[in-house]
Formats: structure tokens, C-alpha cells, sequence
């Protein structure tokens, strides 16, 4: 505060940078709430692909569980062994409210008895039917991935748009407000100072003028 110079201009500036640091903050809030709003309706699409994840997982358990039962472990690894396969997974680049948020272009994962790899003939349809199962589990995870990602990325820039909000709330804002109120103290002693000088001069003028009038009448008696 010391080093403000009180001046109108300076002033004048102060209440400048108040209107526009109050028009970014109401743009800041109106952004948070676009997000927050954003951020709910994902949140549900998560909590709804987390309870179908819950339920593929249970289900190829179960599969696998029956297939070991029946065919046996051997038959089991062999099979998962001759159809074990890579899976390719394109990231694009897509625009969520303004935040950048990777996007998982996702193929199906799904084949068919013939492209497993296995022999057709050497297996059991429950092993089939797990495999099913675990490829159903494979899709949710992934296309749950890609909406968690957008639901951590929408998070983060919810808290760094509060926190900005909660800086020119309580910080920037208040500062620029006192500043002003300090100039505009300082500005009314400065003129209440000069009312009272030119009080003065007034009337020593006065003075000064009256006693020029009483030499004036003495000199013509």
C-alpha cells in the first residue's frame, strides 16, 4: 500500500482492473458450473459402466470357473495360450467443454470360434462361451477407460477453475478494493487540505483587501 501512487488516474485504473477481474470471475463461475454439470452427467455413464463391468467379470468367473470344472486346466491353457492375440487401441484427441481429453477409438474385441485361434474341434463350447465372457468383460474395460479419462481430466479442471474463482474472490478482488478505497481516502484528505488553503488565501486576500480600502479612505480625508 505504500507504494501506490494516489492518483486519479491511478484510481481510475484500479476500479478498471476491479471490472474486468469481476467479468472474468463471473466467466470463471459460469465455466465451473458448465463442467460440474459435464462432470455429473459422466459420472453417471461411469457408475453405469462400473456396475456392467462388475457384472461381465462375475460372469466369465463363472465361465471359467465351469470350463476348468469340466475340461480341465490343461485343456483351459492350451486353449488361452493358441488364442492369445494383440490388441490395437487408436488414441484420438476430442474437446470436452474446452478441456482436451484423449479418446479411445476402440474395435470389437469379439471373434468368433473360428478366428480364436483353437482348434474348433479340440475344445468344448464352454470354453467358447468363456471366452465370450472374457471378451464381453475386455469391451467394458475399455470403453470404461475412455470415460474415466474424461471424467479425471473434467475434475481437475473443475478444481483449477475453483481455485481461480476462489482467488479473485477472496484475494485478488478484495486486494484491488482497498487499494481503492485507500486512493479515494487519500484523494478527499488531499482535497478537503486544499478546500481548507484556499479558505485561507481567501481570506487573507480578504484581509489584504480591506486593508488596502481603509488606507485608501484615510488617504482622501
Amino acid at each position: 500500500m505504500a507504494e501506490l501512487h494516489a492518483t486519479r488516474t491511478e484510481l481510475l485504473a484500479r476500479k478498471n482492473q476491479i471490472t474486468l477481474a469481476e467479468q472474468g470471475r463471473d466467466l470463471l463461475k459460469e465455466k465451473r458450473d458448465a463442467l460440474v454439470i459435464e462432470f455429473m452427467a459422466i459420472m453417471d455413464r461411469v457408475l453405469e459402466g462400473s456396475r456392467q463391468l462388475q457384472i461381465a467379470a462375475e460372469n466369465a468367473r463363472q465361465a471359467l470357473a465351469l470350463a476348468n470344472a469340466v475340461d480341465g486346466t490343461v485343456t483351459i491353457r492350451s486353449a488361452a495360450m493358441a488364442a492369445r492375440s494383440r490388441l490395437e487401441i487408436e488414441m484420438s484427441g476430442t474437446y470436452v467443454m474446452g478441456v482436451p481429453c484423449p479418446t479411445i477409438e476402440r474395435r470389437s474385441v469379439h471373434r468368433t470360434a473360428l478366428t480364436r485361434g483353437y482348434s474348433i474341434t479340440g475344445v468344448s463350447s464352454r470354453v467358447d462361451e468363456a471366452a465370450e465372457a472374457f471378451e464381453d468383460e475386455l469391451e467394458v474395460i475399455i470403453r470404461l477407460a475412455g470415460i474415466e479419462t474424461k471424467l479425471r481430466r473434467l475434475g481437475t479442471e473443475i478444481q483449477k477453475t475453483r481455485r481461480r474463482v476462489n482467488a479473485l474472490e477472496n484475494v485478488i478482488l478484495p486486494d484491488l478494493r482497498q487499494q481503492v478505497d485507500y486512493i479515494e481516502m487519500v484523494l478527499e484528505e488531499r482535497a478537503r487540505e486544499d478546500l481548507f488553503r484556499l479558505k485561507k488565501v481567501k481570506k487573507a486576500l480578504t484581509r489584504h483587501a480591506r486593508g488596502r480600502m481603509s488606507g485608501v479612505e484615510g488617504h482622501a480625508t
